[in-house]
C-alpha cells in the first residue's frame, strides 16, 4: 500500500505549483493592459494543477479510508461528487455536471473523464441499471449564467472526455455510425451541464419537452 504521507506530499506539491502560477498571475500588469493569450495559459495550468490534485485526493480516500459505522447511526450516504445520474422512462441516460464544460484548449479534462466514471460507478453501485445502445445520441445542454463565455466556444470545450467515458460501457463506440452529438446552452441563472443518452429516433420528443414549458424544468425534473 502507498504510504499517505507520499499522497500527501504530492497533493501538497501540486497546491505549491498552483498557488506559484496565481502569484505570477497576480504580478501581470492590470486586466486591459495584460496579454489575453498569456493571461489564458496562466489560468489554464492552475486548473490543471487543482484538478490533478482533486483527482490524487480522490485515490487518496480510496486507498487509505476505512468506512465505519457507529452503533445507533446510520451508515453515511456516499458523497454526490460533482452531479446526479438519472434514469428517465427507463430509456434516456441523464447526468447532472454541477459545473460547466471544462475548456480544453490546453489540457485534456482528465478531471471531467474521472468524474463521470465515478458518477456512474455510483449510480451502479447504488442498484441502478445503466442502458445500453446499438446507437445513440449525446446531447450535452449547459445552463450558464456567464456573460460572453467566448472563450468556452463550442470547439474548446471537453465534451470528448464524457464521450470517452461512455465508449464500451453504454455504446460500443463513439465514432460517427453509433455516436451522434448535439451541444446545446442556455441562458441560466445556474452555471450547470445536462447530459442526456438517447437513442436517435428519441430526438423529436427530446427537443419538444426541451421547448415547451422548458423553465418547469419537465424535461430534467428538478436537476
Amino acid at each position: 500500500m502507498t504510504d499517505i504521507k507520499q499522497d500527501l506530499q504530492q497533493i501538497q506539491t501540486l497546491l505549491s505549483d498552483a498557488f506559484a502560477i496565481t502569484g505570477s498571475l497576480v504580478c501581470l500588469p492590470s486586466y486591459g493592459q495584460s496579454d489575453p493569450e498569456q493571461r489564458s495559459q496562466l489560468l489554464s495550468k492552475i486548473a490543471t494543477h487543482f484538478e490533478q490534485a482533486t483527482l490524487q485526493v480522490r485515490n487518496l480516500c480510496e486507498r487509505h479510508t476505512t468506512l465505519m459505522s457507529v452503533p445507533g447511526k446510520p451508515t453515511l450516504e456516499p458523497i454526490q461528487m460533482a452531479g446526479l445520474v438519472e434514469l428517465i422512462e427507463d430509456q434516456w441516460l441523464h447526468i447532472r455536471l454541477n459545473g460547466l464544460l471544462p475548456h480544453c484548449r490546453y489540457k485534456t479534462p482528465s478531471y471531467l473523464t474521472d468524474t463521470m466514471r465515478r458518477l456512474l460507478d455510483d449510480y451502479e453501485r447504488q442498484g441502478g441499471k445503466l442502458p445500453y445502445f446499438e446507437q445513440a445520441v449525446l446531447v450535452l445542454d449547459e445552463h450558464s449564467n456567464i456573460e460572453g463565455r467566448h472563450i468556452y466556444d463550442q470547439d474548446n470545450k471537453g465534451w470528448k472526455a464524457v464521450s470517452n467515458a461512455i465508449k464500451g460501457r453504454l455504446v460500443l463506440d463513439d465514432d460517427q455510425y453509433h455516436l451522434g452529438v448535439v451541444l446545446l446552452s442556455k441562458t441560466s441563472t445556474e452555471s450547470v451541464c445536462h447530459i442526456t443518452i438517447l437513442r436517435p429516433q428519441d430526438l423529436p420528443d427530446f427537443f419538444a419537452l426541451r421547448e415547451f414549458n422548458y423553465t418547469t424544468q419537465l424535461l430534467y425534473r428538478g436537476f
